[in-house]
């Protein structure tokens, strides 16, 4: 395929989609650490964030930002959200005019509470862009195992999602890039959740309500943003839930569980060396949720958490003690 990919971030996931594309295009990895860009070319291997896993062959990196971005016809964001914008400017003047953006970023900004793209219309104005997101586990990808995942786009790219598709990796488009950067976003507030409650031990069924009742509220805000309630039944939604509450691999689930076991918000992020983003998101998720009149419990109580140092037992019955209502109450 003659087309020329960046993806910007060498973090597990930057690294393991451009893995994916350069089976299609010739792809640049981006990676600010010299040593993961050396790795990648001189054994396939990423061995800070991946070790063991095979890349393809043809994939280069560098640490050059600008040798990585220059003439590529596609550009790919794996870097967290509180770095986004930042990272946007340092390649602006190494981007061709209409390069297509997408973002792997499941967060929001601090302070503005915006979406990805809504950051990337603020820095590139001109650029396309979109989201790539879904249940994506990044070592069972580079394991083979099948996966799925959605670009949302207005309007489609099909070439873009060729680019995407690899072995038993599916991509699937969907035009709602508000509901798809959204779920993504809150998936992991409840991931959050659904960690803590496994900390306190608190079982099977807990988990099944609190991804039921976590997927209503992701979609309550997605609904009031403008988002479309079928994004928050699909991959971006339900499918990331899932995968985000239940799999030992999801770094948010494992804060969670830290959390309900007793330990510091500050001392589980220093033992970490990959950023999980519910940490950041959840108060911008809260906030959001509270300037929009949208009724998020379980955000609201994983918030107070984190920012108020909750003990994670009182949050948990705090859910419990709440009145019954419909369960199709928005």
């Amino acid at each position: 395929m003659n087309v020329r990919v960046a993806v910007v971030g060498g973090g597990s996931w930057g690294t393991t989609v451009a893995h994916l594309c350069a089976h299609n295009a010739p792809t640049v990895l981006y990676a600010r650490d010299p040593a993961i860009a050396d790795a990648v070319n001189s054994a396939a291997e990423n061995p800070r964030y991946l070790p063991g896993r095979a890349l393809h062959p043809d994939l280069r990196a560098t640490s050059d930002i600008g040798a990585a971005v220059g003439g590529a016809d596609a550009v790919v964001m794996g870097v967290p959200s509180h770095g986004f914008r930042a990272t946007l400017g340092l390649l602006r003047p190494h981007l061709g005019d209409g390069t297509p953006i997408v973002s792997l970023t499941k967060g929001l900004e601090g302070g503005s509470r915006k979406r990805m793209t809504e950051v990337v219309a603020d820095e590139l104005p001109g650029h396309p862009a979109g989201v790539l997101t879904g249940p994506n586990l990044a070592k069972e990808i580079l394991a083979g195992h099948a996966a799925a995942a959605v670009l949302a786009m207005a309007p489609a790219d099909a070439l873009l999602q060729e680019i995407f598709c690899a072995g038993d990796f599916r991509v699937y488009t969907n035009t709602d890039v508000v509901g798809a950067e959204i779920a993504g976003a809150t998936k992991n507030v409840i991931a959050l959740a659904a960690g803590i409650a496994d900390g306190l031990e608190a079982g099977d069924n807990t988990r099944a309500a609190l991804i039921t009742r976590g997927l209503a509220e992701v979609t309550r805000l997605g609904m009031a943003l403008g988002g479309d309630p079928r994004t928050f039944a699909g991959l971006a939604g339900i499918g990331d839930i899932v995968a985000t509450c239940v799999s030992p691999q999801s770094r948010n689930r494992h804060v969670g569980e830290r959390l309900g076991r007793g330990e510091a918000i500050d001392e589980i992020v220093a033992s970490m060396d990959q950023v999980a983003e519910g940490v950041k998101s959840t108060p911008v998720v809260a906030a959001l949720a509270r300037s929009l009149g949208v009724d998020m419990p379980i955000t609201e109580q994983v918030r107070a958490v984190i920012e108020d140092g909750r003990p994670a037992a009182a949050a948990y019955r705090s859910l419990l003690d709440r009145p019954p209502t419909s369960e199709t109450h928005r």
